[in-house]
């Protein structure tokens, strides 16, 4: 029933102040949540691009089995026909026919390739590595920069 008042409480109490290294930790704690944030985005990224490159990679496969098989079919017809008439105008139909084939299958080949690369997920490796190189160097300075002082 008898509450304190503001007078009557006695003599004022000091406000209680945070310490500096507080808001450092506070501030750095920000800056962890947005780069953590920005990695998690870039790797999200690159985990969507090599998901595609999989299924990209796996067609291309297909295509190349199956360029690869015409490719041998056609040139054992084109051999065995060629043996067979010893000259002929088939003979420059096939030719074609197996040099179209053979720039399919290399640039199934290629593409392949190009999917396996994506696979590896080179963007988010150089990221991560640049920002150890860039943490390494800052903590350097600010250190060499707290020993000066």
């Amino acid at each position: 029933m008898n509450e304190p008042t503001a007078d009557s409480a006695g003599p004022a109490r000091p406000s209680l102040t945070m310490p500096a290294w507080i808001d450092d930790l506070r501030r750095l704690g920000g800056g962890l949540k947005n780069l953590f944030a920005a990695q998690f985005a870039l790797a999200g990224a690159e985990l969507g691009l090599a998901r595609a490159g999989i299924v990209m990679m796996l067609f291309m496969g297909l295509a190349a089995i199956v360029f690869a098989v015409a490719l041998g079919l056609t040139l054992l017809a084109l051999a065995g026909w060629g043996l067979a008439q010893w000259f002929g105008s088939w003979a420059w139909a096939l030719t074609a026919l197996a040099g179209l084939q053979l720039v399919l299958l290399v640039a199934a080949i290629l593409v392949f390739k190009r999917c396996m690369h994506w696979i590896s997920l080179p963007g988010t490796r150089n990221e991560l590595a640049s920002l150890a190189r860039e943490a390494v160097r800052q903590g350097k300075a600010e250190g060499e920069a707290k020993a000066g002082v």
